[in-house]
């Protein structure tokens, strides 16, 4: 132009508005594979692209079915039996799932005819530990992982511990474990509950451990282990940790906030075999 030679530089070494160089590599990038946290999504114009936008609303769907699905409860007494498991059915006081989500009140306290029969049930001698499988949040949560974390207790138990039979409650709240304890003795109660699911993790379970279970604890007299599924707490490590608390609670006499967790020294060698001390 007028006999100048004018120069274009290259896409690859234009710095965009951030300053980076368009075409340079993204640092997020490489984090992905760390964390399965939406990050380093990309963006076409001023939005996402079409593939994190409908991963998103799977992520979501996948949630909210979470909640919302009922729990078969009879196809889950039927696995726990095949291990060898007693278990017993029961319900909570909220009569559907609608109600159950919105008075959570009810899904603390058993229906009366349910509360009467386990009484009825109650076996004299009571039990160490009692197992209550409780839908919560996330029915899908109890369906992978309540299986597998209940076998993995068992392998586990001390042999001078009994375990009752494993109760089953449809909607349900933690604290319905302290009644379905109390009717039928335990001293410690162990409710394994569907977690509130995340857009990365609709199936987690937790597990909340409660010293002499009666009507009236509260969440300061529990202790919690969460994120029970395979992306997260290992089922034999979930259960390696329930076991030491159970005993630290026996010596105590108490859970809650005065039983610190230090099952720490419990470790897991890189192929997730089953907890070893340290």
């Amino acid at each position: 132009m007028n006999g100048k030679v004018v120069e274009f530089s290259s896409p690859s070494s234009s710095p965009d508005a951030r300053g980076a160089e368009v075409g340079s590599a993204d640092p997020w990038t490489d984090l992905r594979a760390h964390t399965a946290a939406r990050i380093a999504l990309g963006r076409v114009g001023a939005g996402l692209p079409t593939k994190e936008l409908l991963s998103f609303g799977l992520a979501h769907a996948q949630a909210r079915d979470a909640v919302h699905i009922q729990l078969d409860a009879a196809a889950l007494a039927a696995r726990l039996q095949t291990l060898g498991c007693e278990t017993l059915t029961v319900r909570s006081a909220a009569s559907d799932r609608a109600t159950y989500l919105l008075r959570p009140d009810l899904g603390r306290r058993l229906n009366a005819e349910d509360a009467s029969q386990l009484a009825a049930q109650a076996r004299p001698e009571g039990c160490d530990l009692l197992l209550v499988v409780g839908d919560g949040l996330s029915s899908l949560a109890v369906e992978r992982q309540a299986v597998p974390l209940i076998e993995a207790i068992r392998q586990l138990a001390p042999t001078d511990w009994t375990l009752g039979p494993v109760v089953i409650a449809t909607q349900s709240r933690v604290a319905l474990g302290d009644e379905v304890g109390a009717l039928l003795q335990a001293r410690m109660v162990a409710v394994l509950i569907g977690e509130r699911p995340g857009l990365s993790s609709p199936d987690s379970l937790g597990i909340y451990l409660t010293w002499a279970p009666r009507p009236g604890r509260n969440d300061a007299q529990r202790n919690c282990i969460s994120n029970v599924r395979p992306e997260g707490l290992p089922a034999s490590a979930a259960a390696a940790r329930l076991w030491w608390l159970c005993r630290e609670a026996r010596k105590l006499q108490l859970t809650g906030v005065d039983l610190k967790d230090r099952s720490d020294g419990l470790t897991l060698d890189a192929g997730g075999s089953a907890p070893v001390l340290s």
